[in-house]
């Protein structure tokens, strides 16, 4: 082979190696966690407060861009896996077949609690029904109690119908784990496209029940959800200790969400694919921080580090 040919085939090579390489190579990231633009993903349960949450953050480093895409938890762990999102904030961990999706790629997914959240049962302002037991929420959403009139002769509502706010929504995922012990929900359920959406169907109809997450109804400051607790109305729950009558019903505040007496209660965690210290990881840390835990306070749900003081009053009565 003359020196001709074989400088051409060495650049040839030489050519392949480099893209082969380049094709290998991740792609490189400008952010870090105080600078850039990210994507995350978010469980459109939380809208409320990662607006919150993304309003202090933006203003406080004026060079980050967090770009929220509000959608089902199953979209956003599907949007995780397809790296659409740096980051998600959804109630679940990672099942096992996405922890395998994520090894196989020698990526470990970092997981921060920043919450503990609460589902909630909305009703119509002319419901009479308004504390329940759990067996009897069990019965609704099992397909047990159909008419209003099982749980009272008052209660002329007629068949019950049961929202939720998206059929891939954590909500109805949790209900489905939780309370039906993995049993389809029953025909006369079924679901709109947001917590919001919930609230004004169960104003609009009587017979309604909806699920919702406690955080749209749980800041008495904010004047949105004064005027959705206008709307609707929270049922209490019978703790299982007294089931022997109604006399110690807790609804979903932030001090039995503390307690654990109101009893449908969970975590809620954010989700980083981020093998670096990136805008998702800063993120991360600052809802995860003094600043974020304070605005997940207000909000009135529980934050996960913050320390909440609980006053109880004795009654001399």
């Amino acid at each position: 082979m003359n020196r001709t040919n074989e400088f051409f085939c060495l650049t040839v090579f030489a050519f392949f190696i480099i893209t082969a390489c380049n094709n290998n190579t991740q792609k490189e990231y400008t952010d870090t966690a105080t600078t850039g633009t990210i994507k995350i993903s978010v469980d459109e349960t939380f809208e409320r407060i990662i607006d919150g949450e993304l309003d202090t953050f933006h203003a406080l480093y004026k060079h980050a861009t967090v770009i929220p895409s509000y959608t089902s938890e199953t979209q956003a762990f599907q949007d995780l896996i397809n790296d659409t999102a740096r980051i998600i904030i959804v109630t679940r961990m990672l099942n096992v077949n996405e922890m395998k999706y994520f090894e196989g790629r020698k990526l470990t997914p970092r997981v921060t609690k920043i919450a503990r959240d609460a589902i909630a049962f909305i009703v119509n302002n002319d419901n009479p029904d308004t504390i329940l037991n759990m067996d009897h929420i069990q019965q609704i959403f099992t397909g047990g109690i159909k008419n209003w009139s099982e749980l009272s002769k008052e209660n002329k509502l007629g068949d019950v119908t049961i929202v939720f706010d998206n059929k891939n929504s954590s909500t109805a995922r949790y209900v489905k784990e939780n309370i039906t012990g993995g049993k389809d929900f029953p025909p006369n359920c079924f679901a709109v496209d947001s917590n919001a959406q919930v609230i004004e169907y169960v104003h609009e109809h009587k017979n309604a029940i909806g699920v919702i997450g406690v955080n749209w109804i749980s800041d008495g400051d904010d004047p949105s959800v004064l005027a959705f607790l206008d709307k609707i109305k929270t049922i209490a729950i019978v703790a299982p200790d007294t089931s022997a009558g109604f006399g110690k019903s807790y609804k979903p505040y932030q001090a039995y969400i503390a307690t654990n007496y109101y009893p449908y209660t969970r975590d809620v965690y954010i989700i980083s694919r981020e093998a670096r210290t990136g805008l998702g990881s800063g993120f991360a840390a600052f809802v995860a921080g003094e600043k974020g835990q304070r605005i997940i306070l207000k909000s009135g749900i529980m934050p996960a580090t913050q320390s909440v003081r609980i006053v109880g009053f004795r009654n001399n009565n």
